[in-house]
C-alpha cells in the first residue's frame, strides 16, 4: 500500500502501543498523522499486561474506558512466596481509593491495547501501513525526508516531524546514531500465557527460592496466567526450548504441581537495561522502548511508552497547527527523560535483588523481606506512596520550564498531576470530578473561590476574544458539598485560586489570585501559547 501523499505533517515509525498512542492523542489535538509499521499486522500475542491507573486516566479521557475495564482483569494485589510457602499477601483493594477513579491495577494484554488504539484510529480515518521498513532518513532545519519500502515498492515521503515508536531495536533511534545506553542481564528468562489446573486467584502470585524465581500473572480468562521466570543455567546455550523442558524447574521453584491444560504462548529472551542517552535530534523524537527499556518489575513499560505519547502528541500538534511556538518541544526530553531514569534505577535495583543467588540476599529475602513488606503495608501513607509510583499518578514536572507556581500551597504545586477530586455540581446536582473537566482537548482554566458576575464575564470575554476553544473554563464556588476540593488546595476562607490545566491533566499554572494579566503571561511567555490574530504577539 503506497502512502499516496509525498509531504505530511508529522510520521509516526512504529504501530506498538506508543505509536498508536501518539497517533491517537495527535487526532484528538486535530493533526492527521501518517503511522508505518514493518510487521504485518498488530501483535497477537499479549506481551505487556498491566495498565496502570494513569494510564486508565488517559483511556477515560479518550472515551474509550468502558472497553478497558469489561475486557481486562482487576489485580487483586500481590502475594510473594518463598520455598511454596506464602510468606506475605499484599491486597491492592482500596488502596488508591482517593487518588483516582481506578484505584487498581487492569490486567490488559497488549494485543487488546494495541487493538483499542487501532480501532480508535481507524474510526479517525487513520490507516497504518503496515509492511512499511524504513530505509534511511535524513533531515536538515525544515523537515525530514525518508526512504521507505513496501514489498517491493520503495518512496521517498518528506514531514516535519518524526516520531520514532518503533522499539528496543528502533532503526530510526541507530540511524540517527543516538547512544543506547545499558546492559543485558546475565539470566535467560521464559514467559509462557498458559491455562492450568490450578487457581491462584486474582493476586499476583510471586515465588522465590535458592533454584530462582517465578510469577504468575492473572489474565482476563479463568485459570489463565501469564508465568515469567529465569532458566537454569544449564538452558542457557539451549535452542528452541520447549515448555515441557521448562516444568520441571518450575515445579522445583514454586513447590506446586502445575499442570498446564494449553499454551498459548512461550518464548525465551534476555532483558535489557538500557536509555537513550536523548530523546530528541532535531526534528525527531524517541519515545517508548525506542527511548527505554528496562525490566518488567511493576509492569511499568508500556505504561510509560503510553505517557511519553501522551506528553509529546499534545505540544506537537500545538506547533503543526500554529497554536503553539516551537519551543514547547524543548520540554519533552526535558519532562520525560527524569522519569526514564528513576524508573530504570528503582527497577534494576529491585530485579537485581529478586535474581541474586547471594547467600547474604537469600537470608534478607527469606526472612527479612516478608516483615518488611508486611510493616510497610500496615501504614496507610506508605501503602498511599507504593501506589502512586507503581501507578504513575505521582509523577510530577515541577521542575519544568513550562509550568508556572504562584501558589504558597506546599502540597499540590505546578507540575503536579491534577488531583481527582470529586465535584458536585450544584446547578445540575450531579457529582462529577476535576478530570471530567478536562476531557476536552486544550489547556482548562479553573477558578476556584467566590468572583462576582462581572469578573467571571471578564474572564469569558477575555478567552473568547484570545484563546477561543484552545481555553476551555470551569469556575467554582465555594459550598459545604465542595469543601474538601478548598482543602485540598489550601484555600482560605475568602481565598481565589486560579489553574490553568495543561492538555495531559498536569497543572500548569498555579495563582493565589485570579489575575487576567498573570494568565495571560503564562500562556503567552511561559507555555508559547500563539494567541488569536490580533492578540499579544
Amino acid at each position: 500500500m503506497t502512502i499516496s501523499q509525498q509531504h505530511t505533517p508529522v510520521i509516526i515509525v512504529g504501530a506498538g502501543p506508543s505509536g498508536l498512542m501518539m497517533a491517537a492523542q495527535l487526532l484528538r489535538h486535530g493533526v492527521q498523522p501518517v503511522i508505518i509499521d514493518s510487521k504485518q499486522g498488530p501483535t497477537t500475542h499479549s506481551k505487556a499486561l498491566a495498565v496502570q491507573a494513569r494510564s486508565m486516566e488517559i483511556y477515560r479521557q479518550m472515551g474509550v474506558i468502558d472497553k478497558v475495564l469489561n475486557d481486562g482483569k482487576r489485580g487483586g494485589g500481590v502475594q510473594f512466596n518463598q520455598d511454596g510457602e506464602e510468606v506475605a499477601s499484599l491486597s491492592l483493594a482500596n488502596v488508591g481509593e482517593t487518588q483516582t477513579a481506578f484505584p487498581f491495577i487492569q490486567m490488559y494484554p497488549q494485543s487488546k491495547n494495541e487493538r483499542l488504539l487501532l480501532d480508535f484510529i481507524t474510526l479517525n480515518c487513520c490507516p497504518v501501513y503496515w509492511n512499511t521498513s524504513l530505509l534511511s532518513l535524513s533531515q536538515n532545519s525544515d523537515k525530514v525526508t525518508l526512504r521507505l519500502q513496501n514489498g517491493e515498492d520503495k518512496q521517498t515521503i518528506t514531514c516535519d516531524w518524526l516520531v520514532a515508536a518503533d522499539g528496543a531495536h528502533s532503526t530510526v533511534r541507530k540511524k540517527l546514531n543516538i547512544i543506547f545506553n545499558g546492559d543485558t542481564y546475565q539470566h535467560q528468562f521464559y514467559l509462557a500465557d498458559i491455562k492450568i489446573e490450578a487457581d491462584f486467584g486474582d493476586k499476583v502470585n510471586l515465588f522465590l527460592s535458592k533454584k530462582g524465581f517465578a510469577g504468575f500473572f492473572p489474565m482476563p480468562d479463568e485459570r489463565s496466567y501469564r508465568v515469567v521466570g529465569n532458566l537454569p543455567d544449564e538452558f542457557d546455550k539451549k535452542d528452541e526450548l520447549q515448555i515441557g523442558e521448562v516444568l520441571p524447574h518450575l515445579r522445583n521453584v514454586t513447590q506446586q504441581q502445575i499442570i498446564v491444560e494449553h499454551t498459548n504462548w512461550f518464548t525465551t529472551y534476555r532483558l535489557h537495561h538500557r536509555m537513550a542517552d536523548k530523546f530528541r535530534q532535531q526534528r525527531c523524537f524517541l519515545i517508548g522502548d525506542a527511548a527505554h527499556i528496562h525490566s518488567p518489575v511493576g509492569g511499568q513499560g508500556m505504561n510509560t511508552g503510553l505517557q511519553d505519547a501522551y506528553n509529546l502528541a499534545w505540544k506537537l500538534a500545538g506547533v503543526v497547527n500554529n497554536q503553539l511556538k516551537v519551543s514547547v518541544l524543548d520540554s519533552y526530553e526535558r519532562e520525560r527523560m527524569p522519569v526514564a531514569k528513576e524508573l530504570l534505577n528503582t527497577t534494576d535495583r529491585i530485579f537485581k535483588m529478586i535474581l541474586s543467588r547471594n547467600w547474604f540476599i537469600n537470608l534478607l529475602k527469606k526472612y527479612l523481606l516478608p516483615v518488611v513488606l508486611k510493616w510497610v503495608w500496615s501504614k496507610p501513607n506508605l501503602r498511599e506512596a507504593f501506589f502512586k509510583r507503581v501507578s504513575q499518578t505521582g509523577v510530577s514536572y515541577r521542575d519544568s520550564a513550562i509550568n508556572l507556581n504562584l501558589s504558597h500551597a506546599s502540597q499540590i504545586k505546578a507540575g503536579d498531576r491534577l488531583p481527582y477530586l470529586k465535584v458536585f455540581d450544584e446547578k445540575r446536582e450531579v457529582e462529577t470530578d476535576l478530570h471530567e473537566w478536562c476531557s476536552k482537548p486544550g489547556f482548562t482554566l479553573i477558578c476556584l473561590g467566590k468572583l462576582k458576575e462581572l469578573d467571571l464575564f471578564t474572564i469569558a470575554k477575555w478567552i473568547t476574544q484570545n484563546y477561543g476553544a484552545s481555553l476551555n473554563f470551569f469556575y467554582l464556588p465555594p459550598s459545604a458539598k465542595n469543601q474538601h476540593i478548598f482543602d485540598a488546595f489550601a484555600i482560605k476562607e475568602n481565598q481565589k485560586k486560579a489553574l490553568i490545566i495543561r492538555p495531559d491533566m498536569h497543572i500548569g499554572f498555579l495563582n493565589d489570585v485570579v489575575d487576567i494579566d498573570m494568565m495571560d503571561n503564562y500562556l503567552l511567555n511561559v507555555v508559547g501559547v500563539k494567541p488569536i490574530i490580533g492578540h499579544g504577539s
